[in-house]
């Protein structure tokens, strides 16, 4: 076997998570291969997209300890690479004043001391105009929270990840996993060795997990993302300082609605549901469901008066769905030189660089930063089918 097949560490999948799982190993020096099934760059995936929404605001106080830390470090790749990743316009989080999930966001922003705005039925609409707040909704906004330009985040961490002397290989599939001391990696154009592999796969994960004798309750789900057009160009604009939206629930669904102010396509809002049917990750453009549409249109005619209720643009994310929603970050319970992370549930883009660090963390053996018993797959073991 030549030693240019010979790697310290492979990360399997070159979205977010993989990126920054591969710049953080090649920041430690370790000789590292990030290899990806399509032509970077894709839209096959989750990662794609102009942007995300990043914020503190969460119902559970982990994600608001970790997106701390989070912050610091997409600042730390702004600075290195020169490029501007993110946009403060901060995040309207909308929702019945006495429900659970409400109350849960507006808590935690409280207890852990975000910077943050109570908004009142008195002065809501004097700081966000053309949006209806519903009869008992509450409005806090999370000052921190703004968008990041993910096509632009992923280009820019996986080529530091390749100035630091790491390599991608895309248009490579993944064909086997040989586990042992040594983790042997086939793919579609070669064989490669490593003593540790991190596979963050997306909605194919549990197919490459299958290699190892491992399966995790993953459900595929794919996303309508939707752009929805302003009657007056400019009105949600990010230079009229309107934000990021979450609404918790609502009269239309008890899911949440997010929305980010117009700014990727001009004149367009993109307005999301967050929730889709389930699909399969290779077959998913015959997954045609439109019934999030039909929530989004009617929510939008109640509470968006500025926009014209019919979506303009229609593209497409899938999202890995675990049982409770909070990400997968473990090491495999035979081969603790297979580290995964997966089900990342919709809501993962944000922690990239710290998903990164975590996972270089477990892959090197080391403690990780932050408590990850939240994250582990003995919460959910008992289901979990196991062919070992």
């Amino acid at each position: 076997m030549s030693t240019e097949r010979e790697y310290e560490c492979i990360v399997i999948g070159a979205g977010v998570q993989g990126s920054f799982t591969a710049y953080q190993l090649a920041q430690r020096n370790k000789k590292t291969l990030l290899l990806e099934q399509f032509v970077l760059p894709h839209s096959r995936g989750s990662s794609h997209g102009q942007t995300r929404i990043i914020r503190k605001a969460y119902e559970q106080d982990f994600y608001t300890h970790i997106m701390e830390e989070c912050y610091e470090l997409w600042a730390q790749l702004e600075r290195e690479a020169g490029v501007k990743l993110y946009r403060q316009t901060g995040l309207l989080v909308m929702g019945p004043e006495n429900s659970q999930s409400y109350q849960l966001f507006k808590d935690t922003l409280q207890r852990n001391k975000v910077p943050m705005v109570i908004l009142n039925r008195d002065n809501f609409s004097q700081h966000i105009p053309h949006v209806n707040l519903a009869e008992g909704d509450g409005a806090v906004v999370d000052i921190t929270a703004g968008v990041l330009y993910a096509d632009r985040a992923l280009k820019t961490v996986q080529g530091q990840f390749q100035k630091l002397g790491g390599v991608i290989r895309d248009k490579e599939k993944v064909t086997d996993i040989k586990p042992g001391p040594v983790v042997t990696v086939s793919t579609s154009a070669g064989v490669y060795r490593a003593k540790s592999v991190v596979i963050t796969a997306g909605p194919w994960a549990n197919r490459l997990l299958a290699h190892t004798g491992l399966q995790l309750p993953l459900k595929v789900v794919k996303i309508n993302v939707c752009y929805w057009r302003e009657k007056v160009p400019g009105s949600y604009n990010v230079k009229q300082r309107f934000p990021c939206f979450l609404l918790t629930e609502g009269k239309e669904s008890k899911m949440h609605i997010y929305g980010l102010p117009s700014n990727e396509y001009p004149g367009l809002v993109k307005i999301c549901y967050h929730a889709g049917a389930e699909t399969d990750p290779d077959q998913r453009d015959r997954q045609t469901d439109r019934s999030d549409i039909d929530i989004l249109q009617r929510y939008i005619g109640r509470c968006l008066p500025g926009l014209i209720p019919e979506p303009a643009v229609v593209e497409s994310c899938m999202y890995t769905l675990t049982p409770d929603h909070h990400f997968v970050l473990d090491c495999h319970p035979v081969y603790s030189n297979i580290v995964f992370g997966a089900g990342f549930s919709g809501h993962g883009f944000k922690f990239g660089p710290i998903i990164g660090k975590l996972l270089c963390e477990l892959s090197l053996g080391e403690v990780p930063s932050y408590d990850l018993s939240p994250f582990r797959i003995r919460r959910f073991q008992a289901k979990t089918k196991s062919a070992l």
